[in-house]
């Protein structure tokens, strides 16, 4: 078995025709729901950008609940360490 059908899994000649067929269905297929390479393309990157958005909005929902929490949590923290280093 030689490097380049162990590294395709098949032989180069058959490796190809499968990619032939596939590519030919995907291509009906695409077409039939009207699709092209770049629609595919700017899915993507409109799903990696909408992602990337609702990562900060939670970013920053974390952060309000951080600084809301905090503003009870650190003075009332603050007031029972002093009560407790008079004792």
């Amino acid at each position: 078995m030689s490097g380049l059908t162990r590294f395709l899994g098949d032989s180069p000649l058959r490796v190809l025709l499968k990619l032939i067929i596939v590519s030919f269905l995907v291509g009906v297929v695409m077409n039939f729901f009207g699709w092209s390479p770049y629609d595919v393309l700017y899915r993507v990157r409109d799903f990696v950008l909408d992602i990337w958005n609702m990562g900060f909005a939670a970013i920053d929902r974390f952060v309000g609940y951080f600084l809301l929490g905090a503003a009870i949590v650190v003075p009332a923290f603050l007031i029972l360490r002093l009560f407790s280093y008079r004792r």
